[in-house]
């Protein structure tokens, strides 16, 4: 799905939807109150309160590198949205975006992924298969895995939205029932709403998404596509990379691209004398045969003062 324009400010189209968010945020409720199931590891949650883009599978791998530095050996777990096949740990030589969900296999290129929508079956998987530690890239909403330490991520820009739950605005549940349960916050980018203020007493760190750049850069003259919550985002790091972005396309969050929608975006890069690039989340999805015509941009999250949120993650544990 794509972000919808009224998610961002109340009007006649969310407050008509509201009493269907309300009975939304009731569900979730309900829900995020059944008993939770403890595994024999540790578990971080990196999870948010609003739909869409707000940066969490970057900062899950960037948690990931941390806990490497304290002498971890984690896995992920997920719950392997798009996949068509559940309960196995992710193998990217045998396993496709189409088998195991776009995410899974982003994740599966910096550590092991175990993908189930039952989160606490996923991680006892992935400790049998020598995880000590468990990072759940989103899920938290999900009851059926005990966090031991759960990070909110908040998209800097875009913050809460209207505030309204879904399908109203973009939250998950009531954002101060959310908070209860988070051990800190993540904002990532600037904090243009304030948002800072609004988490309070919870521990918050600020990251900033980075475009990891090419060491050689033939053509700077680029199309880009992405099927991501926020693809402006995408955007604004090739532009901060040196890239010329001549044309930009989007799609839905975890779409499935057809061979057609891939060629045309071909042709006309060739027609502009450009590059096409994408995300690494989309880059998955293009058929074997197709990849070698499509480039990625790789991003990162700096935090500043990486050995804060190091030090802070020791601590809990």
């Amino acid at each position: 799905m794509r972000t919808p324009s009224y998610w961002n400010k109340k009007n006649l189209i969310s407050y008509f939807l509201l009493p269907f968010g309300v009975v939304y945020a009731f569900a979730t409720s309900r829900r995020v109150s059944k008993p939770s199931k403890q595994a024999d590891k540790k578990v971080i949650c990196v999870g948010n309160l609003t739909a869409g883009g707000s940066g969490k599978t970057p900062v899950a791998i960037s948690i990931v590198g941390l806990l490497r530095e304290l002498g971890y050996n984690p896995a992920f777990v997920s719950r392997g949205y798009g996949g068509k096949i559940k309960g196995v740990m992710v193998d990217p030589k045998i396993h496709t975006a189409h088998d195991v969900g776009d995410e899974p296999m982003v994740l599966a290129r910096i550590a092991p992924v175990s993908i189930n929508p039952d989160r606490y079956k996923a991680a006892e998987k992935a400790i049998a298969e020598g995880a000590d530690i468990i990072v759940m890239d989103d899920g938290y909403q999900n009851p059926t895995l005990k966090k031991d330490i759960s990070f909110l991520v908040f998209d800097g820009d875009f913050g809460i939205g209207n505030g309204f739950p879904i399908p109203a605005g973009p939250m998950r549940e009531n954002f101060e029932e959310g908070l209860e349960r988070a051990s800190a916050a993540m904002i990532i980018g600037d904090d243009t709403h304030h948002l800072s203020s609004k988490l309070r007493p919870l521990p918050v760190f600020y990251g900033r998404v980075e475009p990891v750049k090419p060491k050689e850069i033939k053509n700077k003259k680029i199309i880009a596509f992405a099927g991501i919550g926020r693809p402006e985002k995408f955007y604004h790091s090739l532009r901060e990379a040196g890239f010329d972005v001549l044309e930009t396309k989007d799609f839905p969050d975890h779409y499935c691209y057809t061979k057609k929608e891939l060629n045309d975006l071909l042709f006309k890069a060739r027609k502009l004398g450009a590059d096409i690039y994408t995300t690494s989340k989309d880059y998955v999805k293009i058929p074997t045969d197709l990849q070698p015509n499509f480039k990625i941009l790789e991003i990162k999250i700096n935090w500043g003062y990486d050995k804060k949120l190091r030090d802070f993650i020791e601590a809990m544990l």
